[in-house]
């Protein structure tokens, strides 16, 4: 399996800007769609400006628990955040994993242009499986986005 060192997904979401951003900052809105399919969110306190702090617990179909922590590095509402997650803690509480997030928001014609872009700063090989399905996983989230907003947005 080869392992992804850098990522970017680029999305257009039939919302506005501001509730795109919304989505990635309320906790109210990224508990319905954060994580892949079949994960919930049990977990998501945000803090959302330099230096805060985003943790967040995904729980796996399988009852699995798998927290992570971020530090936001610049908030500019509603155009662009960047934080560092970290997870895969081991016994010692050091995080095997370390992902530089950098998701912008452009407004096109009433519809909001995601990009997501991400770079594994450092990974230890336990968390390469973890890797392996970042993409995905992303994907899988980013559609859970899109029919998250979908039930926000009304027709004129």
């Amino acid at each position: 399996m080869s392992v992804i060192k850098e990522l970017t997904i680029t999305r257009i979401f039939d919302a506005p800007r501001e509730l795109v951003y919304k989505a990635w900052t309320d906790p109210k809105h990224v508990t319905q769609w954060w994580g892949p399919n079949g994960f919930t969110t049990p977990v998501c306190d945000l803090d959302v400006r330099p230096g805060g702090a985003m943790n967040i617990t995904m729980r796996g179909p399988d009852g699995v628990e798998y927290p992570g922590k971020s530090i936001y590095h610049e908030v500019v509402e509603p155009e662009r955040l960047v934080f560092t997650t970290f997870a895969f803690d081991d016994e010692q509480g050091n995080p095997g994993l370390e992902v530089l997030h950098t998701v912008t928001f452009d407004e096109v014609d009433g519809k909001t242009k995601l990009t997501l872009h991400a770079v594994v700063v450092m990974a230890t090989p336990e968390a390469a499986p973890g890797l392996g399905g970042m993409e995905q996983g992303w994907q899988e989230g980013l559609e859970r986005l899109a029919q998250h907003l979908d039930g926000y947005v009304t027709s004129d």
